[in-house]
């Protein structure tokens, strides 16, 4: 059985408990069977050991990543603006936040960055089932709505979401200057002016 063809569901969780009525309010978390988690894991363990060993990672990703987190973004942010308040320059930043992006992500364009991330061929097939031709369909107060197949996103609450989030975003700091820290799709981008006229 190909996990792409086991059923997968989902619950929904308020974000925002201050307004349970409000439908935008609400993120789809998926339930997968405990056969495809385990193997999600074995998975998700492969890709971290690959990618760690041929230095794959974006360095400025602190999300998802073992001995990174939000605590060592911050920290890495606020060091970098110390540094050159310290030499006396002026900092600009962008901060934004990617509604969604987990939602969105396409299945054919993180397949091919997948593969060439360079990963052993017979993971990306089995990516390729985890991901493609799957449907989900929402239970809200116990009743369930009608399946849908599912062409975009990765799984929030699965094990492998995170990791495949990680493959779409990788490539986001090519062609800029500026300094880009991430955690997770909490996005801060950031240059010192050292030349007003420039």
């Amino acid at each position: 059985m190909f996990i792409g063809q086991l059923s997968k569901y989902f619950i929904v969780y308020p974000i925002d408990a201050a307004d349970r009525y409000a439908v935008i309010d609400y993120r789809l978390i998926s339930l997968t069977s405990v056969v495809c988690k385990q193997w999600e894991h074995v998975i998700a363990g492969y890709l971290i050991q690959a990618w760690d060993k041929n230095d794959w990672f974006y360095g400025g990703q602190h999300g998802f990543r073992p001995s990174y987190s939000c605590e060592s973004q911050l920290i890495t942010v606020c060091q970098d603006i110390a540094n050159s308040l310290d030499k006396g320059f002026e900092i600009v930043a962008i901060i934004i936040d990617f509604s969604k992006v987990f939602d969105i992500v396409p299945h054919d364009r993180l397949l091919m960055k997948l593969a060439s991330s360079g990963v052993d061929s017979r993971v990306v097939c089995w990516v390729r089932e985890f991901l493609v031709g799957f449907t989900q369909r929402d239970r809200v107060g116990g009743k369930l709505s009608k399946e849908v197949t599912v062409t975009s996103g990765v799984s929030q609450g699965s094990v492998l979401g995170p990791l495949l989030f990680l493959v779409d975003v990788k490539d986001i700091c090519r062609n800029i200057d500026s300094s880009i820290r991430l955690f997770a799709d909490d996005c801060v981008i950031y240059r010192t002016i050292k030349n007003k006229n420039t």
